[in-house]
C-alpha cells in the first residue's frame, strides 16, 4: 500500500501544479478577448483566429483544472441524501462512484478520443472558418484532460481505500449543509457570549 500511496502523492502533485497553472489561462483569455474587442472597435478589423484562441484558452483552463478539482473534492455534488449519512458510508459511495462510474466513463472517452486526435494531427486539420487555427491542439487538450482525470481517479481510489483502512487521515472531509449550519451557529453563539462577557466586565469596571 505504501508504493500505491507514493504513486497517489505523485499524481496529486502533478495535477495540482497543472491545475493551479491552468487558472492563469482565464486571465490570458480575458486579455485576448478584451484586445480583440478593442481592435475591432478602433481599427474595424479582426480575425477568427483570435476568437478561436479564446476557445482554446478557456478549454485548456477547464480541462487542465478538472483533475485538480476532483483532487480538492470541489466537483458538483447533490448532497441532500449524501450529507445525511455517516462518513464511512460516504466513503463507500465515493469509492463505488469512482470505480463503476468515473473510471469507465473516462476510459471510454480516452479510447474514442485517441484515434480522433491522431487523425486530426496526421491530416493537419484546420478550422473551416476563414483565418481559423489548426484544430488538433484543441482536440489534444480533450485527450490530455481526460488522461489527467483518469490518473486522478486512480489516486482518489487509492486514497479512499487507505482512509477506509485507517492507514491515512481523510484528506478531504465532507461537511454537509446541516453540519455547516450547526458549526456556523456554534461560532455565532461563542461570539455573542464573548461580546456579552466583555460588556458585563465593562459595566462592572465603571461601577
Amino acid at each position: 500500500m505504501g508504493a500505491l500511496l507514493g504513486l497517489s502523492r505523485g499524481i496529486d502533485r502533478v495535477n495540482s501544479a497543472i491545475g493551479r497553472s491552468a487558472s492563469w489561462l482565464i486571465l490570458v483569455a480575458v486579455l485576448v478577448s478584451a484586445g480583440n474587442a478593442i481592435i475591432r472597435k478602433v481599427l474595424n478589423t479582426s480575425s477568427n483566429a483570435w476568437l478561436e484562441l479564446q476557445w482554446y484558452l478557456y478549454g485548456a483552463a477547464f480541462l487542465g483544472a478538472a483533475a485538480y478539482t476532483l483532487k480538492e473534492n470541489e466537483h458538483i455534488r447533490i448532497d441532500i441524501i449524501y450529507g445525511m449519512w455517516k462518513r464511512r458510508r460516504q466513503h463507500w459511495i465515493d469509492l463505488i462512484g469512482h470505480v463503476f462510474f468515473l473510471m469507465p466513463f473516462v476510459t471510454l472517452m480516452i479510447w474514442y478520443l485517441y484515434p480522433w486526435v491522431l487523425r486530426s494531427w496526421r491530416s493537419g486539420e484546420v478550422s473551416t472558418n476563414a483565418g481559423g487555427l489548426i484544430l488538433w491542439p484543441a482536440k489534444m487538450l480533450l485527450l490530455v484532460g481526460f488522461v489527467m482525470l483518469f490518473f486522478q481517479g486512480i489516486s482518489e481510489i487509492i486514497k479512499k481505500i487507505a482512509v477506509m483502512r485507517g492507514i491515512i487521515e481523510d484528506p478531504a472531509p465532507f461537511v454537509s449543509a446541516h453540519e455547516a449550519a450547526a458549526m456556523e451557529g456554534e461560532v455565532m453563539v461563542r461570539e455573542m457570549q464573548a461580546a456579552f462577557d466583555e460588556e458585563t466586565q465593562g459595566e462592572e469596571t465603571r461601577k
